[in-house]
């Protein structure tokens, strides 16, 4: 399938979400937490969230980019087994806090840190019961031009970051002006 670089998998509830689903604007986010660029970006994704408020809807989908980063699948499973306990977000800053420990007894540690039931979520990883939807999100971006983390769409378009943050605290201005 050629792809649109366009967001072919629409946004739905089942996504981790910041932001209201009424919001002018969204950002969705193709991530790997042991990417280094996408920890570079998340304290950016973070002001965009605290200066956009309500107007902004900011979705993070996984898209481990395992041949170069080994650890980066499990953390993809390990921040799923959080949410499966109500605590995506946390786990998600804890994973890119911590980008360089990653190893399956560092998650561990991380659920421990989050007071999520260790035995649930060592079952979950043990039985990778969320696998398939992190290969979902992998599809979902394959399918629109992902090739590389961070990837942002605006508003299901793709966005060029090159420039760095500031072209898209730009971009989400002139969308929020239109």
């Amino acid at each position: 399938m050629k792809p649109h670089f366009e967001l072919t998998l629409p946004v739905s509830p089942a996504d981790h979400a910041i932001g209201p689903a009424h919001a002018q604007v969204t950002i969705v986010e193709y991530g790997d937490f042991e990417c280094p660029n996408c920890r570079q970006g998340a304290p950016v994704v973070q002001l965009l969230v605290k200066q956009f408020g309500d107007r902004l809807r900011f979705v993070y989908r996984h898209f481990p980019l395992e041949e170069v980063h080994p650890h980066a699948l499990n953390a993809a499973e390990a921040a799923e087994a959080a949410a499966g306990q109500g605590k995506f977000w946390p786990m998600h800053h804890l994973l890119y806090e911590h980008q360089h420990a990653l190893k399956a007894n560092n998650l561990r540690s991380y659920a421990r840190e989050l007071e999520l039931d260790m035995a649930r979520f060592d079952y979950e990883m043990k039985d990778t019961v969320y696998l398939q939807r992190v290969r979902e999100h992998q599809k979902g971006g394959t399918d629109s031009g992902v090739r590389a983390t961070p990837t942002f769409f605006l508003d299901g378009k793709i966005a060029d970051v090159s420039f760095g943050a500031k072209s898209l605290f730009d971009a989400v201005e002139r969308a929020l002006a239109k």
